[in-house]
């Protein structure tokens, strides 16, 4: 459910803001908040899109090892819109949705390969502050993925770093994008995950 932020959102107005609610609402069924909300700043709404469609070809990386690192950093951010909307983007992807929805507690849970825990722990050591990144864990993965796939990973949990953090600091909430297809919120799952994450509460009994 969207709630106020931090940076009021904008009129999407025009022919341009006439094609991006058009395409907003055929893609989510609604105009996602960030949207409204970098409309107050055209040229940083473009990069953002811009970014965005770069990254969809990419191709060197496993779409569910991208996934779950995305939604890893979510978790461990506490961007709720971001958690939410890859949960709607993996049930439109044909992805996992049983894994997916296991990422913001990956740790206590058995669903997960050996190189998606790698992948989603080599995610949360980029987010830390400062990165926790070690030499073991980055051979581990270059051993399992190649350096192509690596790059690419690297770049994408990075990338998923300047979005939930934004989000988070302009005050973004989930707008549970993910009931539009039947599924039911993460919110309680990510406020569970955020209590149990190492650094940012008590280990769950």
């Amino acid at each position: 459910m969207a709630t106020a932020t931090r940076i009021p959102s904008a009129e999407l107005t025009g022919i341009y803001g006439a094609i991006v609610r058009r395409m907003s609402r055929k893609m989510f069924g609604d105009v996602p908040e960030p949207v409204g909300v970098l409309w107050q700043n055209r040229k940083v709404l473009s990069f953002s899109f811009g970014v965005g469609r770069k990254v969809q070809k990419w191709d060197q990386c496993d779409e569910s090892l991208k996934s779950f690192a995305h939604m890893a950093v979510a978790s461990l951010i506490g961007c709720s819109f971001c958690l939410d909307l890859g949960y709607f983007q993996a049930n439109n992807d044909g992805l996992d949705l049983i894994k997916a929805r296991e990422v913001p507690r990956w740790r206590q849970s058995d669903v997960f390969t050996p190189l998606e825990r790698e992948v989603m722990e080599y995610a949360e050591a980029m987010t830390q502050t400062t990165p926790t990144v070690t030499d073991e864990q980055s051979a581990r993965l270059l051993g399992a993925l190649g350096p192509a796939a690596l790059v690419e990973l690297t770049a994408f949990i990075a990338l998923a770093n300047f979005m939930a953090r934004s989000n988070v600091a302009m005050g973004i909430e989930s707008q549970e994008f993910s009931t539009a297809c039947g599924l039911e919120p993460l919110a309680l799952v990510l406020k569970q995950a955020r209590d149990w994450v190492p650094g940012l509460g008590s280990e769950p009994r």
